[in-house]
């Protein structure tokens, strides 16, 4: 899961990516970049966070009015400043890429590249490959100046060729800004209007978050399977290609975008306060014996509070967050999750000594994060401690872009809510059920009809992950962990 944007201003466009990629900082921590565009490429890309990466004396030559950025989590690749976002190529026209998502045939597709088209690949980027398809269509147009057409053909190329997720922008140098989202639209994209000009600036953005701080308004999403081009007039032109199967991924309301953001028309922070009203009608089926609900922060804190007043408890912000410290599910090694807990979380004593202790969590995905709360909280001397995720269990790998691609990194692998318990040292676990998950975001969006809820269910939208292309996913992604195993002894 990662972070993009795209803008196209009346102005230097620096200022505005800079504070656009801050608001998506959540979505990745391994890397980021920037290029822009005023006759020529800029580029800045590095490891670690936007702030550390864009300092005023690293970006006083990224000049000129357009411009993508890109922070990242990686997912295919072992991160690192080559397989930083947004990718460039000098041909045809120059162009440049970021996506949010994640190739699954990435492998298969980077052969077939150089095998039949002799394009090289440099990184173990996905975005890559998307880059070279898209752009070795445009090669075969022979055309002195782009038309939406052409545009259109190129995205279609890629949605015959490339399986799995992918939300894009690009820009074609001299020719127009261009956007598009896989027909299942798996990972967000919105766009923005702000008109400071004869002709309006456009922004787009993975989370609509980016969009309100950049003060771009009239708001509307890049729907699943639809191109968008800007021209060189900046005319905005769109259009469906082919048959669309909407099926946004659930845990983007569950844990990646932010309270503040819409995801296809569904606010986030409604999402999670429906999750925990819904979550508190399975609490209350248990008659557990609580005295205090203590969510952990910070994507929990909605849900919680609901929890709380549903059931008429005490709610506590027992769990002390140093805002220093990223987010620990998203942190590219296993060593970095587990040793940020403790220097993430402390815990308040005074609240939670001879308390029976409810914690209200998100998602419980590996176990290590739960884990360490549990013997935090147990430490400070509480009666009991409960657990609860407000999501359904995780039992399968997701091959669409979150860092969870192996079926023995799930705690909940073969085990019910008693083995988890066990696992976990909590009294007791109680999750969501994915029915209420749905049902949550539906209240606030009816229109969504299908979802991606592979990681809990097992079935994948797109119909063409099978078990041997999941095998293969799983020993390639062995292989980066055993990699970073080696350099973290």
């Amino acid at each position: 899961m990662c972070g993009v944007i795209g803008i196209w201003g009346n102005g230097p466009v620096i200022r505005d990516l800079y504070q656009g990629l801050l608001a998506i900082q959540h979505r990745g921590q391994d890397s980021a970049g920037v290029i822009t565009f005023d006759g020529r490429f800029h580029a800045k890309k590095g490891n670690g966070l936007v702030h550390d990466i864009f300092t005023p004396e690293a970006v006083h030559h990224l000049r000129g009015p357009i411009g993508i950025g890109h922070t990242r989590y990686p997912t295919v690749g072992g991160g690192g400043g080559e397989d930083a976002q947004p990718f460039q190529l000098n041909s045809p026209f120059g162009l440049i890429m970021a996506h949010n998502g994640n190739v699954a045939n990435y492998r298969e597709l980077k052969d077939e590249l150089f095998r039949e088209y002799h394009r090289l690949l440099n990184s173990d980027n996905d975005v890559e490959i998307i880059l070279n398809i898209f752009a070795e269509s445009l090669a075969r147009e022979k055309a002195r100046t782009l038309e939406p057409e052409h545009v259109y053909r190129a995205v279609r190329s890629v949605f015959n060729k490339v399986r799995g997720s992918y939300s894009v922008v690009a820009y074609i140098a001299g020719e127009g800004l261009v956007a598009f989202r896989d027909p299942y639209g798996i990972k967000p994209l919105a766009y923005g209007v702000r008109r400071d000009g004869i002709v309006p600036s456009y922004a787009f953005a993975s989370e609509t978050v980016s969009l309100n701080i950049m003060n771009y308004g009239e708001i509307r999403d890049v729907e699943a399977g639809e191109v968008l081009f800007l021209d060189r007039g900046r005319t905005l032109h769109r259009k469906k290609l082919g048959r669309a199967c909407p099926a946004p991924c659930l845990f983007e309301w569950v844990y990646f975008a932010r309270p503040d953001s819409f995801i296809d028309r569904a606010n986030v922070y409604k999402c999670r306060v429906n999750l925990g009203r819904a979550l508190a009608l399975e609490i209350r089926k248990r008659k557990l014996d609580i005295d205090v609900v203590v969510p952990v922060p910070d994507s929990a804190r909605d849900a919680a509070i609901e929890i709380a007043r549903k059931l008429d408890l005490k709610y506590s912000e027992a769990l002390v967050k140093n805002r220093y410290i990223g987010r620990t599910f998203i942190m590219p090694a296993a060593s970095q999750r587990r040793d940020s807990v403790r220097q993430k979380l402390n815990p308040i004593a005074s609240e939670i000594k001879g308390k029976k202790v409810l914690l209200v969590d998100d998602s419980i995905v590996r176990g290590n994060t739960s884990r360490a709360i549990i013997e935090m909280v147990r430490e400070c001397g509480a009666k009991k401690v409960y657990f609860a995720s407000y999501s359904p269990p995780l039992r399968h790998p997701c091959v669409y872009g979150i860092d969870m691609q192996t079926k023995t990194e799930f705690v909940a692998m073969d085990a019910d809510e008693a083995a988890v318990a066990r696992k976990l040292g909590a009294d007791e676990v109680i999750y969501q059920t994915l029915d209420a998950l749905k049902k949550a975001v539906r209240t606030e969006n009816p229109k969504i009809k299908n979802f991606c809820a592979a990681c809990f269910d097992g079935v994948y939208p797109t119909g063409d992950i099978t078990p041997d292309l999941l095998e293969d996913i799983e020993a390639e992604r062995k292989l980066v962990q055993d990699s970073q195993l080696e350099l973290n002894i």
